[in-house]
């Protein structure tokens, strides 16, 4: 079986770039977004749309989803009108939100149970990664599932990945988000360190971002903090969200997280004073007051 006829729930800052792309690669494209205006310029280039997720649903043969937290995938895949309303047998049903991995294995197991497959495939690469078509996707699911899923992938990304079954997508957006958590202090804190010192924060930026310091945060974000520049590409309120997730599944398996306890404590912090729907690098606000 060749996947042709997909369906896009969610055209967000990541998400309608994402359904851009699919249609540049020549599939057909049917969306929902709660906002219909979101979706104009697909609905532009020949995206058809439809009024709820069930029926996205029934006119594709796989329907990706990327939505905000994991209550929002709970109601598009579970509620009166969402995908499984509208569920068949063969179809794929794939989530590319940073969401709940026990969310993911229920949603694997439902649409098993319905005679089709799902998987969770939460992404990496911002704003950026999804209008380049360069994200890196964590996928958990079957096999057979992840192989049909493929030619989506790459219309999408760069990088792709099976890490193991339901779930296993989304413990992996979990290290990826621990991963940046620290760095993006460390970012921050470079930038800080530079200023009071008396140096040109941007000269050493162009010396530290090439060697060992080196990293997604310190290239593409770390210019846009000293530009004052907090537009979003991954909101901090969001960012929250995720690392809520990776510290009560970290206290499920009883592991202690300092950084990450750290990072989280800074963005609620900066939320808490108007920052939740800037972008991440927004954190550059707490060690550089001026730029607020």
């Amino acid at each position: 079986m060749t996947l042709k006829k997909i369906g896009f729930v969610g055209l967000g800052v990541m998400g309608r770039a994402m359904a851009a792309n699919l249609m540049k690669a020549g599939f057909e494209l049917t969306v929902y977004n709660r906002t219909k205006a979101s979706a104009e310029t697909l609905l532009a280039s020949g995206a058809a749309w439809s009024d709820s997720p069930a029926a996205v649903m029934r006119a594709a043969e796989a329907v990706i989803t990327i939505v905000g937290y994991p209550r929002d995938v709970e109601q598009v895949y579970f509620g009166e009108k969402g995908l499984f309303a509208g569920f068949a047998p063969g179809k794929l049903v794939i989530d590319m939100t940073t969401s709940s991995p026990l969310l993911a294995a229920k949603i694997g197991a439902k649409a098993r149970e319905l005679g089709g497959e799902a998987l969770d495939a939460p992404v990496s690469g911002g704003d950026v990664g999804a209008r380049e078509a360069k994200l890196t996707i964590m996928v958990g699911g079957p096999e057979a599932a992840f192989k049909l899923a493929e030619p989506l992938f790459a219309a999408m990304g760069k990088e792709w990945r099976l890490q193991g079954t339901w779930g296993a997508g989304q413990h992996t957006k979990m290290a990826n988000q621990i991963a940046i958590a620290s760095n993006m202090m460390g970012v921050c804190e470079a930038l800080a360190y530079a200023r009071t010192a008396g140096l040109d924060p941007r000269r050493v930026l162009e010396s530290i971002s090439g060697g060992a310091a080196g990293s997604f945060s310190m290239s593409n974000l770390a210019p846009r903090m000293l530009k004052g520049d907090f537009k979003p590409g991954f909101y901090v309120k969001h960012f929250i969200k995720d690392m809520g997730i990776a510290l009560d599944c970290a206290r499920e398996m009883k592991l202690d997280l300092p950084g990450l306890e750290l990072a989280d404590k800074l963005y609620r912090r900066l939320a808490d004073e108007g920052g939740e729907n800037d972008g991440t690098q927004a954190l550059y606000k707490l060690y550089a007051p001026e730029r607020n």
